[in-house]
This record gives structure tokens, sequence and C-alpha cells, in this order.
């Protein structure tokens, strides 16, 4: 009798242990994600956490997605994409521009005065990529999501009213095609992933730089210049980002974890990202109102002379992409059409 309680005893609690929780239970995949910014700023914590955590939700923590902000394991930012595809990370999220010429399709949407609202451009740029890029530019990598910023802004020590005000001036360009708007304009550009702008800035290595509003919370830009250029109506230009995983790491998953993976990503991944960046400008930009910097809104028609000086830097692209085979005026209509459709 003592035997057969101590059998039960023992079945008993081996059942119990069995619904409880596992403390420590090792996922059976773990992946490594490393970006540029710090953790806090907006893409990492508001856009790149909420994803991770969603797949390893929905995954019932089966992924697990380690983060690493600014660089921990090593690298330069325009090293990131090429991390991924030789397996030393297994995704990242980076500027496409860092890799200037490399994914020459992406800068249809860095155009200057080309894009109005982040959704509508990150909703075309996934279709685009989807039907153009996947399979040829970014053929080496699994791309999970792409998406653009909201508007460009330029955050400058001297005001800036009229390109002519670029004069003399030196700024930080994001992107190639970001550097050639500057250049037409009269400034000379200054090529830097986005980390290195505070202190260029502190050091007067720059007299400026084109960022959006969201990222100079982080980067506490309004502390270092006190003049803001904004524009209305179309962007003076946005910058492409991409989502990307390793395709072997992709590839090693089930079935159903590839689903997980395919469903927290794509369409609705990208609108999310870049919708979300786009709402993070309103409250950087109020702390450069509450420190009572000096922002110039210029007016639909100011904005329309910097986009007529601008118009050389399309028609140059255009040109060039025939160099490369590339049909760059049908890739303008057709991201103008599929941003105007999207609803």
């Amino acid at each position: 009798m003592t035997i057969l309680k101590t059998l039960k005893g023992m079945l008993g609690g081996a059942a119990l242990a069995l619904c409880m929780p596992q403390a420590g239970h090792a996922a059976d995949y773990t992946f490594n994600l490393q970006s540029f910014l710090p953790a806090q700023a907006t893409i990492p914590s508001k856009i790149i956490d909420v994803w991770a955590d969603e797949v390893q939700r929905a995954s019932g923590d089966r992924i697990e997605i380690k983060r690493f902000a600014s660089m921990q394991l090593g690298g330069k930012p325009p090293e990131l994409i090429d991390q991924v595809i030789d397996g030393a990370i297994d995704i990242t999220w980076n500027v496409v521009g860092y890799t200037p010429g490399r994914f020459p399709s992406t800068e249809v949407f860095e155009l200057p005065f080309l894009v109005t609202d982040a959704r509508a451009a990150s909703s075309a740029f996934w279709q685009m990529m989807q039907s153009h890029m996947e399979t040829t530019e970014f053929k080496d990598v699994k791309v999970l999501g792409v998406w653009v910023h909201g508007p460009g802004v330029i955050h400058s020590a001297e005001p800036v009213r009229k390109p002519a005000d670029f004069n003399g001036m030196k700024v930080r360009g994001a992107s190639r095609q970001v550097n050639a708007l500057l250049k037409e304009l009269g400034a000379t550009p200054v090529g830097m992933p986005v980390p290195a702008v505070p202190e260029a800035l502190s050091k007067k290595v720059i007299n400026g730089t084109t960022i959006p509003w969201e990222v100079t919370k982080a980067l506490k830009v309004p502390e270092l210049v006190s003049n803001h250029t904004e524009f209305t109506g179309p962007m003076l230009y946005t910058v492409t980002f991409v989502l990307v995983m390793n395709h072997d790491k992709y590839n090693s998953l089930p079935d159903d974890l590839k689903a997980v993976i395919d469903e927290n990503s794509g369409m609705k991944f990208s609108v999310f990202a870049g919708g979300t960046q786009q709402d993070y400008d309103d409250p950087s930009r109020q702390l450069a109102v509450d420190r009572g910097n000096n922002i110039i809104t210029l007016t639909e028609a100011e904005s329309a002379e910097w986009a007529a000086a601008s118009a050389p830097v399309t028609s140059a692209w255009v040109e060039e992409m025939k160099t490369k085979g590339i049909d760059g005026q049908a890739l303008i209509d057709e991201a103008k059409a599929l941003m105007a459709a999207y609803k």
C-alpha cells in the first residue's frame, strides 16, 4: 500500500511538472538580429522589437530572436547586409543606401519630391520588391520587409530657406540619391551613417544634416543645431530600408515556423514600419519646438521652387538606369501609380 501511494505521488508530481511552464526552456531555433541604432531609437524599439516579439509569441516561443543594437556584434553599418549573406548574423534591418549603387531599383523611392506618404510608399515598395527586385537585386537574402521613412528634413546651423542658402555648406546625406540631390542644390554632400551625425555636427565637420524628425530625438540633433527646414507637399526626399534574413537560416525552419515568419512579414509589416516611423516625427519635432528652435516650414510655392531645382537629379537617374538595363521611367510611373492606389 505504501509503495502504491508512493508511485501515485511520483506520477502525480510528474504530471504537474509537465503542466507547469518550464523555466529557461530553450527555443528550438535561435536567431540573432544586429542593427546600428541604439536600442531606444524608434526603429529598434517601436518596429523591430514589435516584429520580433510577435514572431516569438506566434511560434509558441519555439523561435527566439536575440537583438543586438549599436553594432554590438561588430562591423560597420554598411556591412550589415553582407553579414547576413555570409551568415555572420542571421537577420538585420538596414538603410539600403549604405551600399551605394548595389540595389539600384530601390532608389526610385529616394528620388526628390516623389513620395508624399510613408505608408503608401512602403506598400508600393513591397509590391515592387516582389515583382522586380526579390529574385534579382535581393536574390542573396530572404526579404522580410521594406519601407521608407517620413519626410526628409534639413537640420542646420544656419537657416536654409532657398537652395542658394546651401552654397558653401557641408551637409550629411543618407544615400547616393540624397547626396546627388544635395550636390544639385549647391551643398557639398558628406556621406555617413546616421550614428556619426551628432559628433560630426558638434565638431563642425558638417554644417547640417538631412534626416527625418523621428530620429532627431535619439541623436539629440535639436541640441546641436537650431534651424530646421521642412517642406509642404511631396517630400524633399525619403530613404529606403530593408529587413532581411539569411536564406539558409530561414530554410532551416520547418514549414509551420516559416509560416510564422511569413505571416508577420511582408506587406502588412512594411506598411506598419513606414507608418510608425512617420507617426513618430511629430513627438520628436515637438522637442525642437519646446527648445525654441527656428522651424522653417516652406509654403507649397516655395517647395515647388526646390522641386524644380532638383528635377535634374531624376533625369540623371533615369539616364543612368538605362546603362544598367533598367527602365527607370517605368519604375517611377509604377511607383506613382501604386502610391496613388494605396488605401
